[in-house]
């Protein structure tokens, strides 16, 4: 590759937002990674960023529901020894009931504790390709809880709908964004979250059968929309607003909860554990 050229990293990009910010940067001239479930179903994006007769992208597999599989792509990525300026955290779930393999809630384990991990793994790489970002794609959901029941997140989704699991899972989102900001003063690697605006994407396929005649009425922006905000935290946010949180392109509040850096700092610790 040429050294001159950026390198991002994306998880979930064989669809909806994710998609359309690969895309994006691949058409900016970024070298690609992307970071999903299935080839199979990523190739039509790998195959749109050949169209574009960019830098070859790179596939690897990655489930965030199993840390085994987390550990299995970092150390991948690792040994492609390629810098890394890019670390989207992009995938997730929602609506969906269930453990990880491991035994955490669902939506935790995927939205959080996954790219928790998958981030500590390719922190150093990051660290020495600076300056740098990690872009944690979180939700207005969060507005949706008020507390973090650490007692159930080693428990089965204990919600009939898997909405209040959701909404605890994308306030970790910002509360990781937070602490991780903080762990890096100094090193010009800097951190944003983000409310991606509600989006017609697949994560809407899980909706429960009793739920998709409301759902079909929530107006939702097109993948292309709800990719700005990201696309901003990558090309024009300030370093200076690390660690903030982002909502149409501008910097938004949060929750106290999702504001507090007491609960950031025991998340960390606790994501730490889990992890080990």
């Amino acid at each position: 590759m040429d050294m001159n050229q950026r390198v991002a990293l994306i998880t979930g990009a064989n669809t909806g937002i994710g998609r359309i910010t690969a895309l994006a940067l691949a058409d900016r001239g970024y070298q690609l990674i992307l970071a999903g479930r299935s080839l199979e179903r990523t190739k039509p994006v790998l195959d749109n960023i050949r169209r574009l007769d960019k830098a070859e992208p790179l596939f690897f597999e990655l489930r965030l529901d199993d840390l085994d599989s987390v550990r299995a792509c970092a150390d991948a990525v690792l040994a492609t020894n390629l810098p890394i300026h890019l670390l989207i955290n992009n995938a997730g779930l929602a609506l969906q009931r269930g453990q990880t393999r491991q035994g955490y809630e669902l939506a935790f384990g995927v939205n959080h504790l996954g790219h928790f991990l998958l981030t500590h793994l390719l922190l150093g790489q990051v660290i020495s390709s600076a300056p740098a970002r990690i872009i944690n794609v979180a939700s207005r959901a969060h507005r949706m809880t008020n507390n973090i029941p650490w007692e159930h997140l080693r428990e089965p989704t204990r919600s009939l709908t898997g909405t209040k699991e959701y909404a605890v899972s994308k306030a970790c989102n910002i509360l990781f964004t937070k602490e991780l900001a903080r762990r890096l003063e100094g090193t010009n690697v800097s951190c944003f979250g983000l409310h991606p605006g509600v989006v017609a994407t697949d994560i809407w396929r899980a909706t429960p059968f009793f739920m998709k005649p409301f759902v079909k009425f929530i107006p939702m922006l097109t993948p292309e929309d709800g990719a700005k905000t990201t696309l901003f935290c990558i090309e024009s946010a300030e370093p200076s607003q690390s660690g903030q949180y982002f909502a149409n392109c501008r910097v938004a509040k949060t929750t106290p909860l999702a504001s507090d850096l007491a609960f950031a700092e025991y998340l960390w610790k606790f994501s730490g554990v889990a992890c080990a």
